[in-house]
């Protein structure tokens, strides 16, 4: 029985120091998530990135081309 209790004590101490270990070494480690580096164990050091705001509308140039180009159709058309 006491082979037994010996084995199994130690198989928890090798799982305990293998989880132990598993979490150390994740503990630091950099994700990519969205576009952001998480975490990181040099935040504090670390350049911060800036993206300067662009135009609410994203299709500026769309929708003056295509208010241009009603305008020329309303000029065009022949007036009765």
């Amino acid at each position: 029985m006491d082979g037994r209790k010996s084995r199994t004590m130690t198989a928890f101490l090798l799982l305990g120091a293998v989880s132990l270990g598993t979490l150390l070494l994740g503990a630091g480690c950099q994700v990519d998530v969205g576009g952001q580096t998480l975490p990181s164990p040099y935040y504090m050091k670390d350049d911060v990135q800036y993206f300067a705001p662009g135009p609410e509308f994203k299709l500026a140039r769309e929708a003056a081309a295509l208010q241009q180009a009603k305008a020329q159709q309303v000029q065009q058309a022949p007036v009765r």
